[in-house]
């Protein structure tokens, strides 16, 4: 069922997939990769989960999708960490959750913010990471011409805050040299899986700043919760789920399995795959008061 919060600069949409019945069922907060809409990953995680008896709230990010918010479509960790913190108040808020069972699931660049949030949130107890793209400065370094984006993004930044224009590029291209990501993909570009008509396929250039200069690596030590990580070797940058996982201060699992990042998006075995473990570390981890 469609559902609407508040969070800390706009209103936030969301569905939430609710196994039923009387008694409250442990909840988990579901999102999906950088630029994403909840349709195009995050809503398949969350029915999912449902279909395993937890209350899944999967949303658009301020600034996203039916979301409120301005400047839209700006990729901001820290803007996205404070509405995954009020989707938990809205989901532990209800009565047919279960407020002390609350889990968190990010898939891709959103286990970035879903581990940034567990690390200051007690009311998350257990934390699942499917695909995940965890980096640190060397990470984006191998993956990126930081000085090159840096600098297009302080002009970018200049100009919106001069202007209150937002200069964008594509996220996805295989022609623009600028886009966040210059190469055809088929899941984005695909109108069968992920090139929705609610995705508008653009990136903030100003955003890039904060984007590579987050750092997910060094919040492991500061997250003693229960984590799965599920994560393949053809899958995106490897080495970076294995720094965090190496760093981890609680209770931790490792799944390798096969497919390449795209596969866990939406591709059959690798969603079954993810969905089995996660839904297998929640029981174990969010056990009754």
């Amino acid at each position: 069922m469609k559902v609407a919060f508040a969070s800390d600069e706009a209103a936030l949409t969301g569905n939430l997939f609710h196994p039923g019945g009387d008694a409250p069922v442990p909840g988990v907060v579901v999102a999906g990769t950088w630029t994403s809409v909840k349709e195009q990953m995050a809503d398949r995680y969350a029915e999912r989960l449902a279909g395993r008896g937890y209350a899944a709230l999967s949303f658009d990010f301020a600034g996203y999708g039916e979301s409120g918010g301005d400047p839209r479509d700006v990729e901001s960790p820290e803007r996205k960490i404070r509405d995954i913190r009020n989707a938990v108040t809205y989901l532990a808020g209800r009565p047919d959750v279960d407020a002390g069972r609350i889990g968190a699931l990010g898939v891709c660049a959103a286990a970035m913010y879903m581990s940034a949030n567990a690390a200051a949130d007690p009311r998350v107890r257990s934390l699942a990471l499917v695909a995940p793209w965890l980096h640190d400065g060397e990470i984006c370094r191998e993956n990126y011409d930081v000085d090159a984006r840096l600098a297009e993004a302080a002009l970018a930044r200049a100009r919106w805050e001069e202007t209150g224009e937002v200069e964008y590029v594509p996220v996805v291209s295989g022609s623009d040299p600028r886009a966040a990501m210059p190469f055809d993909i088929d899941f984005y570009l695909n109108p069968g899986r992920g090139g929705i008509p609610q995705w508008p396929n653009r990136f903030a250039v100003m955003a890039w700043k904060e984007w590579l200069e987050f750092d997910s690596v060094a919040l492991a030590p500061r997250i003693d919760v229960p984590v799965l990580l599920v994560h393949s070797e053809d899958a995106a940058i490897p080495d970076g789920a294995r720094r965090f996982h190496a760093g981890l201060a609680g209770p931790k699992e490792f799944v390798w399995t096969t497919g390449v990042q795209f596969d866990f998006y939406d591709r059959e075995p690798a969603v079954t795959t993810a969905v089995d473990a996660a839904a297998g570390h929640f029981t174990a981890t969010l056990e009754p008061s």
